[in-house]
């Protein structure tokens, strides 16, 4: 049995959003509590059988303790509907993996998975950075706000108590800390953004690979001008010198010293040398 096949549709109103919620609530406390024997029969039937419809009987009495359980997780600012989706996943997880002849009662044997999907989807949407990535970070980050008798940061007393409550460093408690005071920012702050606060955005420390405006004039006012200088080079040379130059650099495809040779009728050699007294007196012009 897969998570995906417990489909309570047909008995619960869908879970969109929060104009839902209300219905969803009313509906899952509609739904009579099992007695015990009910749900070891039910449990024992999907063990043998894989009965999908036992699975759906187990699922819905138990969604009022899903809702309960994700309504405790409301102060972390994301949506309640969100919570209770997830806690149901993990009921389902919880129903597929239970055994009856050990004795418990589902709801204490569901608590762990529900809370367990819950906590995931609260670690990866939370923040856009992970706050808690290992063991010890994330029994922190659950821990540490009921930890808490005041608002502001902890005193250095404060953080000894929650270290040797928790089983933690009093460094990982200062890091946690941190990260729980922090605030996500976007990257590069829109038009609309608050000039104030715009100097925040992490993009205003980087440095800039645009040229700028004034750079940007000035290269082209050196391209232009090196433009006019070499108009003006090529110009003061004869023809046969500038015919060389242009045609073995400026066109398309470039002519070789041995064409140009066989169209004057000179050697390559001869080419070559016109081609550089032509380039003295084209440097000369740039460095008047």
């Amino acid at each position: 049995m897969s998570t995906e096949l417990v489909n309570t549709s047909n008995q619960m109103p869908v879970l969109m959003g929060s104009s839902n919620l209300d219905a969803y609530i009313q509906a899952a406390r509609s739904v009579p509590i099992l007695t015990a024997e009910e749900e070891y029969a039910l449990a024992k039937d999907l063990q043998e059988t894989g009965n999908i419809e036992s699975a759906q009987k187990l699922v819905l009495p138990h969604l009022r303790f899903v809702i309960k359980i994700a309504n405790n997780y409301a102060g972390y600012g994301l949506p309640v509907p969100d919570l209770i989706q997830e806690g149901s996943i993990g009921l389902m997880k919880a129903v597929k993996r239970f055994r009856p002849e050990v004795g418990v009662r589902l709801v204490s044997f569901a608590v762990h998975w529900i809370k367990a999907e819950i906590h995931e989807f609260i670690l990866k949407n939370w923040r856009i950075v992970k706050v808690a990535t290992t063991k010890a970070q994330r029994k922190l980050f659950f821990k540490l706000r009921s930890q808490k008798k005041r608002l502001g940061w902890f005193k250095s007393e404060e953080i000894d108590h929650v270290a040797e409550t928790l089983g933690v460093t009093r460094e990982n408690v200062i890091e946690m800390e941190n990260r729980l005071n922090n605030h996500d920012i976007a990257f590069d702050l829109g038009a609309d953004d608050d000039d104030d606060v715009a100097y925040l955005a992490p993009a205003n420390s980087l440095a800039s690979n645009t040229p700028s405006p004034e750079l940007l004039l000035e290269a082209q006012d050196t391209k232009e001008n090196n433009l006019n200088t070499l108009s003006e080079a090529l110009g003061n040379l004869d023809d046969r010198s500038k015919t060389i130059v242009t045609r073995r650099w400026l066109t398309e495809p470039k002519a070789t010293l041995h064409e140009l040779a066989n169209e004057y009728g000179v050697s390559a050699e001869r080419i070559r040398q016109i081609e550089s007294n032509a380039f003295k007196s084209i440097k000369t012009s740039f460095a008047a």
